[in-house]
């Protein structure tokens, strides 16, 4: 097992490395495809090569044309089966945050509690891969107050790492008639105001732990960004009368995430590359939308 996770990983680095090449020689033909459709010669530094891409494009459909990246792999085969995640705290979690973690397993379908106990991060992620799990959910904690959550991809990344602010659990939430009970359908997903590039691959990474739900569903989960803090809340909706009449009740947790780092790596891969990591300056340039 040890060998094949190397071998696939030394596979998915090799085809990241062909990705200049492969975008240059797309290029190439578009620059060519652009010349025919319009009437217009062959720009004269492709001349020489015409009759070989001409070929290539001729052979190409609509999966080939657009070259695929390390981003495509990730999430490649996401859509062949549902999710299955394991959840784990920090060493020596507190009772609230084993509380939080527990709501947690609620959340995300499909998702597993484990005891962190004295297991070493790398011993986590070969297990999980071991055993098929497509992501790792860490839940960290300070002076017992839940401050972060990573959530790692299996089997090679990314990992974004989410700061978590103002955590209220279902049995502190004030308006106890508005907490329903826990359904464990599956949720529909409501991703909101993640415009940018890197909005995008938020709500990508996100998305990517819950399954498909079912049309009926009456759950809804929600990652609402704003100011480039993400709100997250869980509801579920009765119809009470008319078509337009609807009971919404709040099932919570509720918290918000920040995210901080996205890495093209594992979470146990310390000289993984980083896609993105928030810097200093970035706090103070207010007009600067992040995610969206």
């Amino acid at each position: 097992m040890l060998r094949r996770n190397i071998r696939l990983r030394r596979e998915y680095l090799y085809r990241k490395s062909l990705e200049g090449k492969e975008r240059l020689l797309y290029e190439k033909k578009r620059k060519i495809r652009e010349a025919l459709e319009e009437g217009k010669p062959i720009p004269t530094e492709l001349r020489n090569e015409e009759a070989a891409l001409r070929q290539e494009i001729d052979l190409e459909d609509e999966q080939t044309a657009v070259p695929r990246s390390h981003i495509d792999d990730e999430y490649a085969n996401a859509a062949e089966r549902d999710p299955k995640i394991l959840l784990t705290t920090s060493r020596d979690p507190s009772s609230r945050l084993v509380q939080f973690v527990k709501e947690l397993k609620f959340i995300f379908p499909n998702a597993q509690r484990i005891n962190r106990g004295n297991q070493v991060i790398s011993e986590i992620v070969e297990t999980c891969r071991t055993y098929d799990f497509t992501d790792i959910i860490m839940v960290h904690e300070h002076r017992g107050e839940p401050d972060g959550l990573v959530v790692c991809h299996l089997p090679f990344g990314p990992t974004a790492y989410f700061g978590l602010l103002n955590v209220v659990t279902r049995h502190d939430i004030k308006d106890k008639k508005s907490v329903g009970t826990m359904s464990e359908a599956f949720p529909h997903l409501i991703l909101h105001n993640f415009s940018t590039k890197l909005g995008q691959r938020t709500a990508n990474i996100l998305k990517h732990l819950f399954p498909v739900p079912k049309p009926d569903a009456k759950r809804i989960i929600t990652f609402a960004n704003q100011s480039d803090y993400i709100s997250f809340r869980h509801h579920t909706y009765e119809k009470t009368g008319g078509p337009k009449s609807i009971d919404l009740k709040e099932v919570g947790p509720r918290f918000e995430l920040r995210l901080y780092q996205v890495k093209l790596g594992t979470v146990d891969q310390s000289e993984a590359q980083n896609e993105w990591v928030i810097r200093p300056y970035m706090n103070t340039a207010k007009k600067q939308k992040i995610l969206g």
